[in-house]
């Protein structure tokens, strides 16, 4: 019964990431067992480097994987002008003295959903292209993860990246087309919640200053996002992969959440990355998301303020 849940986290760190990495590495119920890394947020060799650091600074001995470096089909633009040209922030920090698993990401995620079969929790926190990676050269994946949680999509055509779009669905359309399509059930905390679910920069400061070190890195990986978010966002910060990360680790707290079909639009001229949610049943296909349209703020906060030592 005091089993710890085996979780594998598919990322681009990423400030965000970063804060959901350390959430989950805070967490008593769940065993981190690897990290398989993408592109994204920046190019793979920065997203490699900064996976590796947080485990470092969070004093984890995680196995962390190397995985594709662009998207399945189409080039696409990463989010540098957010994170910074690292994807932490420029700081020029140190790096880790370890280094990545030889074996590629998506042979992790296939080897380890077969290890932990029925009992894998997968949290993919960046855009979808290692995962669909894995799908296609095992179909029978999706059988053999316990439960799938996607930060991803904007699920009534509010994005990030373009008018419809968010940034990890955004960035990789075809990769998410694959994962939506073979994995008849997963959760999915989508940007629009995200922008519900905000807290004060106020708050946010006074929890890095009383946190313990985890606390003053992410402070200074995060201070470029923060100046950018606060002059784009106004008084909220918000962190998208936290509030996924919250959802996986805690699901009771989820408050309100519609499950539905959810499709990848790929070819749309104004709409490629949309994310199509069959609100009214129209389609007669079988509901495949449970869309996390709300989440317990008092529980998200103090479980980000855990992660950070505060």
């Amino acid at each position: 019964m005091n089993e710890k849940i085996p979780l594998l986290i598919d990322t681009d760190p990423g400030v965000d990431d970063a804060l959901a990495l350390l959430m989950a590495f805070d967490d008593p119920r769940h065993r981190v067992v690897g990290l398989s890394i993408a592109a994204g947020n920046v190019g793979l060799r920065h997203t490699v480097a900064n996976a590796l650091k947080l485990c470092e600074v969070a004093g984890v001995d995680v196995p962390v994987f190397a995985g594709c470096p662009v998207p399945l089909v189409h080039e696409a633009e990463d989010a540098a002008y957010v994170h910074g040209l690292d994807g932490f922030g420029d700081t020029g920090y140190a790096p880790a003295a370890k280094r990545a698993e030889s074996e590629h990401a998506a042979m992790a995620i296939i080897r380890l959903a077969r290890e932990h079969s029925g009992k894998l929790l997968l949290v993919a926190l960046g855009p979808l292209t290692n995962l669909a990676l894995a799908v296609r050269l095992d179909p029978e994946l999706p059988e053999h993860v316990g439960r799938l949680v996607i930060m991803g999509g904007a699920v009534t055509g509010q994005g990030n990246t373009s008018v419809p779009a968010e940034f990890n669905i955004g960035f990789d359309p075809e990769a998410a087309a694959v994962v939506f399509r073979a994995f008849p059930q997963f959760d999915l905390a989508d940007w629009e919640a995200v922008l519900r679910h905000g807290f004060l920069h106020t708050d946010f400061a006074a929890w890095l200053t009383g946190g313990d070190h985890r606390a003053r890195f992410y402070d200074s990986i995060s201070l470029k996002t923060r100046a950018w978010s606060e002059g784009k966002r106004g008084l909220h910060w918000h962190s998208a992969d936290a509030l996924a990360m919250a959802v996986a680790l805690a699901p009771e707290g989820i408050a309100q959440a519609e499950t539905r079909h959810v499709a990848i639009e790929t070819e749309g001229r104004l709409s490629r990355g949309a994310t199509v949610v069959d609100w009214a049943g129209r389609n007669d296909q079988a509901a495949n998301a449970r869309i996390a349209l709300s989440y317990d703020q008092a529980a998200f906060e103090a479980r980000i303020r855990g992660a950070l030592g505060a």
